[in-house]
């Protein structure tokens, strides 16, 4: 058996990947990749990592919690997905992303000690990531930080998802490691799902394409359903060249620019992160125990 634990990161996925499992849970079910849905075992996890302290759960326990996540008899791959998992919002950024990810991703494996852990991960230009993960914990009215309080002691021209990976790799030796740009997630999102989850390349998932429904006009998606249709890709390259075209023609301003209004950002602050963004994006594809899907 596999566990597949599904990171986010915050502001990439927001759930999309679970909801499209859920909706195909019958025709993965009948491979043995089990999708439980998320009640089942994100507060579990993580009272049961918190109980654990940093140590390796039992076989009973291990036992216990598995019973209570899934009933299936014919298990060979289980999907947890939570972006909480590495952190919460409020504590994602301390002078790195995610500071506490090796440690928080060790005591989710932790529990299962005795099955096979593989970790996958969307990342995403902290030029529109930071904004982002900023205004999520503002969400949370308990914890909310300032802007200077939550920026503080971090030097944002120096953050790398590459260390936060890294860290994550160390901790857990010989687990395997998926990673893609969440830029490029319309292109790859048939690639990201097959990813996750192992399904063979017979199955067909339907509702795949909510993503590009929500950032293409009504006509563009009606265009492309059709082309595809008429004219079914031969090969993933074939068919992300296709959903470019369309998007460069349909995509709808609004859903894939976003205006960053935090305090003192300039254009050429968003510049320079970007850069630094691609950079650190080729030396993550080049990892050792990374996969990266490339657009």
């Amino acid at each position: 058996m596999e566990i597949v634990y599904h990171l986010g990161a915050h502001c990439t996925d927001e759930e999309r990947l679970l909801r499209c499992l859920l909706k195909n849970r019958g025709a993965l079910s009948a491979q043995g990749i089990v999708v439980p849905g998320p009640a089942r075992y994100r507060n579990l996890l993580r009272d049961t990592a918190i109980a654990l302290k940093g140590n390796q759960a039992s076989r009973d326990t291990q036992a216990l919690v598995l019973e209570q996540i899934m009933e299936e008899d014919n298990d060979q791959r289980l999907i947890l997905s939570w972006d909480n998992f590495l952190s919460y919002p409020m504590w994602s950024l301390k002078g790195r992303m995610y500071p506490t990810a090796a440690e928080r991703a060790r005591a989710f494996s932790n529990i299962f000690p005795d099955i096979k852990a593989e970790f996958c991960i969307g990342v995403r230009n902290p030029a529109t990531f930071l904004p982002g993960l900023f205004d999520k914990q503002l969400a949370d009215k308990s914890h909310a930080k300032s802007y200077a309080d939550y920026f503080d002691g971090t030097d944002i021209f120096s953050l790398r998802w590459s260390d936060t990976l890294q860290s994550v790799l160390d901790a857990n030796p010989g687990a395997p490691l998926t990673v893609w740009s969440d830029e490029d997630t319309p292109l790859i999102w048939p690639e990201v799902l097959q990813a996750v989850t192992g399904h063979n390349d017979e199955t067909k998932l339907e509702d795949t394409d909510d993503l590009l429904t929500a950032i293409m006009s009504t006509e563009g998606m009606t265009r492309l359903r059709a082309y595809l249709q008429s004219h079914p890709p031969t090969n993933p390259a074939l068919r992300r060249k296709v959903i470019s075209a369309f998007l460069d023609k349909f995509a709808r301003p609004e859903k894939i620019s976003q205006q960053v209004t935090l305090p003192g950002w300039t254009e050429e602050l968003v510049a320079r992160l970007t850069e630094t963004y691609e950079r650190d994006v080729a030396t993550i594809r080049t990892m050792p125990g990374i996969r990266f899907i490339a657009a």
